[in-house]
């Protein structure tokens, strides 16, 4: 297989990969994680810091949403301006929603965080364009979707019932790992697709990739709202 046909199947089967380990990580939460959220008092800077890290990393829905932001930017500047939008979103929902103990529906939000990822693959392949002859504006829809994706973490965090000592502090600290977590995975999908980009496979495949993207987002879409209608 020449090099650039592999290049182009490299990230495919990432995606795959990220979408197939929803039993592995989703927004599941290791018995360890669990036991120290449900019993943990006062401040815990680095604790939370790495857990949030951590839940970003293994957040498929997250990253997968992130990776259809920037499959069609190729310039810092553009990935930077995007990525900031998107934190800044979820950054004020997931501060907002613990602080004001806003409770939502769990698996209606994922279903959301869900659709969003439809909707960014369905725009990189010009769909809105092509059927309805207008383009959203996609620095908006970013933020938006940002907000829904900080509701998701939101409602996971609430889950444990955090105590109110120390809880700003102890929910900035998630929020920061947050960040970093984003960060390091948004530098490993950044280095495929720099590898990735040398080659015409990138533009070749990206109608194959993007519909991966949506076929992953609508799997998400139905499998929350299964869950929805049966709980």
């Amino acid at each position: 297989m020449n090099r650039s046909i592999a290049g182009g199947l490299t990230l495919l089967v990432t995606f795959c990969c990220l979408f197939m380990s929803t039993s592995l990580f989703a927004h599941s939460v290791d018995d360890g994680t669990q036991a120290f959220l449900s019993t943990n008092q006062g401040v815990s800077i680095l604790p939370f810091i790495y857990i949030g890290a951590k839940h970003m990393v293994t957040g498929y829905d997250h990253l997968l949403f992130l990776v259809g932001v920037i499959f069609f930017l190729f310039k810092g500047k553009d990935i930077l301006i995007y990525v900031s939008l998107f934190t800044l979103g979820h950054s004020i929902t997931l501060l907002y929603g613990v602080l004001n103990d806003i409770q939502v529906n769990a698996y209606l939000i994922d279903a959301i965080i869900g659709f969003s990822i439809v909707y960014k693959g369905f725009d990189n392949l010009g769909g809105f364009r092509r059927l309805f002859g207008y383009q959203p504006n996609t620095k908006i829809a970013v933020a938006i979707f940002g907000l829904f994706h900080g509701f998701g973490l939101a409602t996971k965090i609430q889950e444990f019932q955090l105590p109110q000592e120390g809880l700003v502090s102890n929910i900035l600290a998630f929020n920061l790992g947050v960040e970093i977590g984003q960060f390091l995975a948004l530098g490993v999908v950044l280095i495929l697709f720099s590898f990735w980009r040398r080659y015409r496979t990138y533009l070749t495949f990206s109608v194959a990739a993007n519909t991966l993207l949506m076929s992953s987002g609508l799997m998400l879409v139905g499998y929350q709202l299964t869950g929805y209608f049966q709980s």
